[in-house]
Order: structure tokens, then sequence, then C-alpha cells
């Protein structure tokens, strides 16, 4: 059966379930790897740590470490044994002192996937086929953005030896990081590995990229970088304000999550323009109806639809180019 008639019996199901759907014949997810993907779920004090290290062109000065930090909750909003979907959903202090609800990035794991969705260029992400032997055995992670448009996916697979449970990914391209696309900085994409693994206190997410965009007429790196983002358990913050929030808006957010799978589906991938300040352009309108759902100025089912129109608006069918 080719991709394309895969696609058209199982198009009435989630993105990530029709990844499972799809793939090779399978065994069950082994029960190690979901208990540490599972074990990122909780409350955390968050370390964010990014420095960039060597320059590879003589006229690149690296820019100084950027440090930073927040509290964390990381919830379990799906888990059907070979799909595991973690939300992350930040709280910071407001100018009031009041606690500031920010929903934040999203990590979907899919066990033995047929398909991850991977960044292409600037604006541009595409279904890749993920054959047999590099499923088997695997993970895939793809991470969304804070308002569930996408933003990288990868695959992986999951270790638990020497004292440690870890999966590294393979090698993927992402778009700039907002603390990198408001500067306007003369690269426009990483290409990256990422590490997730468990520690003592909670775990830890590390990355190595490269940093990369053209000059005169090819891709070029212009530096490598180092992030480590530490997550150690914690309860010393407003965490109920967090479960409000997104008892509030759950609803709404899963309706999302589906208008993006329908877009992508659509298409076997999705264009969006990108803006450095919210990831997507998707992103003011989407985080802005979540607020007036907390708020009790709008109802779900009329933010919902507001919602899918601007995903329809905002999505094209993806370019054939990695350019």
């Amino acid at each position: 059966m080719t991709g394309a008639a895969l696609l058209g019996v199982t198009a009435h199901l989630p993105l990530a379930a029709r990844a499972a759907e799809t793939a090779a014949p399978s065994t069950a997810a082994p029960e190690q790897d979901r208990k540490a993907i599972l074990a990122m779920a909780g409350t955390y004090k968050v370390t964010f740590d990014f420095r960039e290290t060597t320059p590879f062109l003589a006229d690149y000065k690296p820019i100084a470490p950027k440090v930073s930090g927040g509290d964390e909750v990381v919830r379990v909003v799906e888990d059907t044994g070979s799909i595991i979907r973690l939300q992350h959903i930040l709280v910071v202090d407001g100018e009031d002192g009041l606690p500031v609800v920010v929903k934040h990035w999203r990590q979907d794991w899919v066990h033995q996937p047929a398909t991850v969705l991977t960044y292409q260029g600037t604006g541009h992400w595409s279904l890749t086929p993920v054959e047999g032997a590099a499923a088997r055995g695997a993970w895939s992670q793809t991470v969304w953005q804070t308002d569930d448009s996408p933003r990288y996916g990868g695959v992986g697979r999951w270790r638990h030896d020497a004292g440690v449970s870890r999966w590294t990914s393979d090698e993927t391209w992402r778009p700039l990081a907002r603390r990198d696309a408001t500067r306007h900085p003369p690269y426009d994409r990483y290409s990256g590995t990422n590490r997730h693994a468990l520690t003592p206190a909670g775990w830890v997410h590390e990355q190595d990229n490269a940093k990369i965009g053209p000059r005169d007429g090819t891709l070029v790196t212009f530096v490598h970088e180092t992030v480590v983002n530490t997550y150690n358990r914690s309860d010393d913050f407003p965490v109920a304000a967090a479960e409000e929030y997104w008892a509030r808006t759950s609803t709404y957010w899963a309706a999302v999550r589906a208008a993006w799978d329908q877009a992508i589906a659509r298409h076997q991938g999705v264009s969006v323009t990108e803006e450095a300040n919210n990831g997507s352009v998707t992103g003011k309108a989407l985080m802005g109806l979540a607020d007036t759902i907390a708020k009790g100025d709008k109802s779900t089912p009329d933010a919902v639809a507001e919602a899918r129109r601007v995903i329809a608006d905002a999505t094209q069918v993806p370019a054939k180019s990695g350019a």
C-alpha cells in the first residue's frame, strides 16, 4: 500500500495515532522506555543555559552565554501505550505579584513511528518516512510551539545502562528559538541533536546545535552551541495556577492540536510563516483565545471555531525544497 493510500485509510486519526497505525509490525512499547518518558511529568524548577562555543567563520564572534529560569508543570495529556504527549506549562511572577501562566512547549513521543514531522527550512515542515530498520525499537519525539504549531521532530532510542536512562535523537534541522530569532542573527536555523536523561533530582534536556545559515549562496555553519535545560523537582511555586489554567483551557487546546494534525495530514506536512516573538504567526491569536477562555470572556466552542479559522488561514501546501 502506498503512503497516500495509508493516509487515506487513517486520515480520521490524530497525527500521532496515524504514525503508530502505519508503522511496521511492532511489539508493545518497552515499559522501561515508557517509564522514562512518563518520569518527565511533574513540577519543576527549571534552568535554561545557552552557550555559543566554537565559531567557524573568521568574522563571527560568539554571543555571551544566556542563563534564565522559571517554574514549570509538565502534564501527561495523552498516554495510549505507544503514544505519550507531555504538555509544559510555565508559571512566572506577574507585575502585580500574582502568578502568570503561559502554556509552554509540548513534546509528543511515538514508539516505532512510520513518519516524523521534520523542519525543512524557513516556514516549512514535512512528514518524513521512518523506514523499518530505523523505526524498530525507536521513539520519535516531536516538539511543538506554545500555540501547538510545529517546531521540530527527530527519532532516537532510549538506553538504560551505566546508571542512566537517556534518549538521543538523530541530527535534525530546527527553526530559530525566540532567544535568537528576535536578534535577527546571520544564521536562520539549527542543526542539532537532543538528549533527554533522567537525573536523581528530575531530568535534563541537552542539545548540541550547529547554527547555520546562507552565505554566498550556500549553507554554512556560523557557530556551535551547547544547551543544558535542567528540570529539578520542586513545588515551591503556584502549581494550582497552572492546574486551574489547564482545567479551563484543555478542551480548547485538544481541539487546536487536532486542527494542526488535520492541516499536516492534508498536505503531508505544513507551511506556516515564522514570527520571531511567537514562533509562528498563529501564536498571538491562538494563545490569546486560550486566555479569553481562562478569564471567562469567551466560550470554548466559540474560541475553537475561531482557532480553526486562524490555522486554516495560516497554513499552506509545504514547499518541496529545503531552502
